[in-house]
């Protein structure tokens, strides 16, 4: 399948659930985690009913869903421009070595040209080597920065399910 051009496509409501599984399996696989599946589906369901939150990509082969990704965008007041994250790449095992990603990311740089989005980000786990050997093999470098992380204690949920912070 190196040679085969996946159909790369904008998810819709209706791949929530591939969305939601392959959420799961990439948190299990990459660190262990085992996510709640009524937390990751609101928040598949709200990216897609959301398009200023982001989007996702999914790349098929034919009917078949081989992998996907998800795009949110940041806001850099030092660079007065936006950037784009890429988040929650996953690519079932099967399609792996395939050239899967490499399709998908092709698809985001060409699209960021289009919206003349300057930079493309994304993290990975520091152990991940083969991801990150893929991603510097798609034009990708690690940059000088350190990813940090704060919990916050939330007080209350949003009544309706939704984030508290739109």
């Amino acid at each position: 399948m190196n040679n085969t051009i996946l159909k790369i496509q904008k998810a819709e409501i209706s791949d929530v659930s591939s969305l939601q599984e392959m959420g799961i399996a990439m948190a299990l696989e990459t660190e262990g985690i085992s996510l709640n599946p009524k937390v990751i589906q609101p928040g598949v369901e709200y990216v897609i009913h959301h398009p200023n939150a982001g989007f996702y990509l999914i790349a098929r082969n034919g009917n078949e869903i081989a992998g996907s990704l998800m795009v949110t965008p940041e806001w850099s007041d030092w660079r007065n421009t936006w950037i784009w994250w890429i988040q929650s790449v996953y690519v079932y095992p099967r399609f792996r070595k395939m050239g899967v990603y490499r399709q998908l990311h092709t698809t985001v740089l060409e699209m960021a040209k289009q919206e003349r989005v300057p930079i493309l980000r994304l993290y990975v786990i520091q152990e991940n080597t083969k991801a990150q050997n893929t991603y510097q093999s798609c034009g990708m470098q690690a940059s000088a920065y350190q990813l940090w992380e704060q919990e916050v204690s939330l007080n209350s949920e949003a009544p309706d399910g939704l984030p508290l912070v739109p």
